[in-house]
């Protein structure tokens, strides 16, 4: 049998580069005469923009120093122990590049067991132990902490979760089974599966708190003497720590099955985490705490050698690293100021942009339209915005004046632009339209002046082809909620001039979205994949296949919402729009619905209607229905999902063959970023390849065996 030691000492072969974190013990006498105390701070030697992480050499660091604690306990010379980390960062559990180079179960069996082995000493000193959460805490981080007798958080936490399920894992050291014992199986759901599941949602200080996971709660200033202090009282019996009694009865069971309703919810049964994880606290309401650390260290090992988890790693690696640094960005260096910032049209999408470059550049912003009429609606509707998060506490008074002051409309582009730096057009989706606003808007705009459109599908450099000056007009594609989706499609015209767009990319930057470079193609990225789609979703419903079959087809992708709901919330005129732009473009593949076109005549919101009486589920408008002119082609949901993937993946290949974005990453960063698509799948690339469906259609993968999967 193998000790702690010698299984973390393997692991460590297995990932040299790992970045350290030390364990570092030193005594200091407590207040109030309650005795000396070993403190064990967590640091890996770099600032707060390295968080602390535990691979295998850094729990090695952890376990030698209970090792000298629990010596000093046994000894008598200590009468507690207590954890924190370095400024700013607690710890933010496992290190996941370690994690992406496991090949076999037992080693991944190894990392599971290798932090219970550690974690647990804290729990069995032979003196009373103390977390103190100083900092963001995540995963790991938040699970040694559980192992201690008592835990006190500071108020200026930003960050505090277990991401596990998120990531495609579940909370593998302790959490599972020990947070629904501390607060109640109800609570630990919320915070294992809703909060993952929520695109890993965070906790501050005070819900860490408030939620009975810390004992108490101090400012940030001073948190680590107030904890001392504190901590000092409770060995002196002068504070009592009461905790909540746990509901093990059919609040337990009821909690589980609400975790269960709310994956099904989220991901359709196709991810395996938020389950297993369900499966281990419904098997803690005993209490049998070590049952559930090997029921942790299984599901650990099982899901690090699954698809999902390399899928999910993939999509983090892509969305914290890729989208800092986009694929074909030219050289930041050639990036213009921008000192104030034009926006044609004033109607619901254009105020939302000047909002969103208002908040971020904090730089005049004019709007313009036909009539004052528009431009009075677009400018009071991005003060009534302004507004409303002055009564949410979001920003101060004095913020919220200025905010408004630099917000104004003019009907005259001459006036309104002639000393913008950066202008974008938000008018209707029609090339005439655009080329002429675009000749107007060059009229007066500075010559340095960058026009951008935000085109969801029509070509850039047919719009910028009538103007003198082509190479300063790029694509600027937003997409729906303008606030809440980060994606931002930079596209290239054929004579966009690289200061052009790179001072694009760093108005990109500076609006926090996740700008992907692209190639000027028909629909750019997101809109074309998702147009084949749905295209094809429409095809087999027109050839005669029921609307309920075709929806529930694709339920195994676990994809945020069905086609249909999705069609609604883009709007099927936009949807119609788009498709007839890429039937011209592409006509042996896109098609054009006839039932779509008649739903879009008929002035149709969707396919569906919602009532109370069905509690909102969304059910075929008999009116829908009645367009409905469909074949007698009925297919099965696995020949649909069938139909569905390889036209996907069809369109992918030959997007990538047409260089519309660098590599099969910026597909997937898209989708993630701009429709919503799984994190859990990678995106959608990594699950073509896994499900065999890329070398059906291609005759190739698109990611290298060992990207988004376990190594060969």
């Amino acid at each position: 049998m193998s000790t702690t030691a010698e299984l973390l000492k393997g692991a460590a072969e297995l990932f040299p580069d790992e970045v350290v974190t030390q364990a570092h013990v030193r005594h200091l006498d407590l207040p109030f005469g309650a005795g000396r105390f070993a403190l064990i701070t967590l640091d890996n030697g770099l600032d707060h923009t390295k968080p602390t992480t535990f691979g295998p050499q850094s729990l090695a660091n952890l376990n030698a120093a209970i090792d000298q604690v629990e010596q000093e306990a046994l000894a008598g010379s200590v009468v507690g122990a207590g954890i924190t980390g370095k400024p700013f960062i607690f710890a933010v559990g496992a290190d996941l590049k370690g994690v992406e180079l496991l090949k076999a179960h037992d080693e991944a069996l190894a990392i599971g067991k290798g932090g219970h082995d550690v974690f647990k000493r804290l729990s069995a000193l032979a003196v009373p132990t103390f977390a103190y959460y100083n900092g963001a805490a995540m995963g790991g981080g938040v699970e040694v902490g559980l192992h201690c007798t008592y835990r006190t958080v500071s108020k200026a936490i930003p960050a505090f979760s277990l991401p596990e399920v998120f990531l495609g894992l579940v909370p593998g050291w302790g959490g599972c089974a020990l947070l629904p014992n501390l607060i109640g199986a109800e609570r630990a759901v919320s915070v294992i599966i809703e909060n993952s599941l929520n695109q890993n949602r965070q906790l501050k200080g005070k819900q860490v708190f408030e939620l009975g996971i810390a004992d108490a709660l101090f400012e940030g200033a001073d948190f680590l003497e107030q904890s001392l202090l504190w901590t000092a009282r409770v060995l002196t019996g002068e504070t009592e720590v009461v905790r909540a009694e746990v509901e093990r009865g059919e609040a337990w069971d009821a909690a589980v099955a609400k975790g269960r309703v709310i994956a099904d919810s989220k991901v359709h049964g196709a991810a395996p985490a938020a389950y297993r994880a369900l499966d281990i606290i419904a098997a803690a309401k005993d209490g049998d705490l070590q049952a559930g650390f090997d029921a942790e260290d299984r599901a650990l090992a099982d899901l690090i050698m699954g698809g999902e988890l390399r899928s999910g790693i993939y999509a983090f690696n892509l969305v914290q690293k890729r989208a800092k640094r986009p694929a074909g960005a030219p050289d930041k260096n050639l990036a213009r100021p921008v000192t104030k910032v034009g926006v044609v049209g004033a109607g619901l999408m254009a105020s939302q942009l000047a909002l969103l470059f208002l908040r971020r550049l904090e730089v005049p912003v004019v709007l313009t339209d036909i009539d004052q009429e528009r431009v009075d609606k677009g400018v009071d509707y991005v003060r009534a915005e302004i507004q409303k998060l002055l009564g949410k506490g979001r920003i101060n008074q004095d913020k919220a004046n200025r905010l408004s002051a630099l917000v104004t409309g003019v009907l005259d582009k001459a006036e309104g632009f002639a000393d913008a730096d950066f202008i974008i057009e938000a008018v209707f989706e029609e090339m005439s339209v655009k080329q002429k606003v675009f000749a107007e808007v060059e009229a007066v705009a500075p010559a340095h002046a960058v026009l951008a459109t935000n085109t969801s599908s029509l070509s850039v450099s047919e719009m910028a082809s009538k103007l003198r000056n082509p190479e300063r007009v790029v694509g600027f594609h937003f997409f729906n909620p303008v606030a809440i989706l980060p994606l931002l499609e930079i596209v290239r015209g054929e004579q966009t001039d690289d200061a052009s767009l790179a001072t694009a990319f760093g108005v990109a930057r500076k609006l926090k979205k996740t700008a992907v470079l692209t190639k000027d193609a028909p629909a750019f990225v997101v809109n074309r994949i998702l147009t084949r789609f749905m295209g094809e979703i429409q095809n087999v419903i027109d050839e005669g296949t029921p609307v309920a079959t075709a929806e529930k087809a694709i339920e195994p992708l676990g994809l945020p919402m069905s086609p249909l709901v999705l069609l609604e919330l883009v709007g099927p005129a936009i949807g119609l729009h788009v498709s007839e732009t890429l039937n011209r473009a592409f006509p042996e593949r896109f098609t054009v619905s006839p039932n779509l076109a008649a739903v879009v005549k008929a002035g149709k919101r969707g396919f569906y209607v919602y009532n109370a009486e069905n509690g909102f589920k969304p059910e075929l408008d008999p009116e829908v229905a009645a367009l409905l002119v469909q074949g007698d082609v009925v297919l099965t949901e696995e020949q649909v999902r069938m139909r569905v993937l390889d036209a996907v993946a069809q369109e992918i290949g030959l997007m990538l063959e047409e260089g519309v974005v660098a590599e099969a990453q910026d597909i997937d960063l898209c989708l993630i970023t701009g429709a919503g698509w799984p994190f859990h799948l990678g995106g959608v690339t990594p699950y073509l390849d896994r499900e065999g469906v890329s070398e059906r259609v291609n005759g190739k993968r698109f990611l290298a065996p060992g990207v988004a999967s376990v190594p060969a």
